[in-house]
């Protein structure tokens, strides 16, 4: 039997764009996101910006933070 729910899905890049935005909205730039997360590679971070990779939960948490917002404001989620 087949369900009629429709499941959510994780929008990489929207939530790529939402990143971008707070990090605008808040005068972040990469290279600060770098030293929050202790790192000298800016890749990670930029695939976030992209759209290509989706922050880890720890890492949605650490954001969520920085920005002052809740974990689900940075995530966009679409509908399948």
């Amino acid at each position: 039997m087949k369900s009629d729910y429709i499941r959510p899905v994780l929008d990489l890049p929207a939530t790529g764009a939402k990143i971008k935005t707070l990090m605008k909205k808040n005068g972040m730039t990469v290279r600060f996101l770098q030293d929050v997360f202790e790192t000298s590679y800016p890749q990670a971070i930029y695939n976030w910006l992209s759209g290509k990779n989706m922050p880890s939960i720890d890492n949605l948490v650490i954001l969520a933070e920085v920005f002052g917002v809740p974990v689900d404001e940075i995530v966009v989620v679409t509908r399948e």
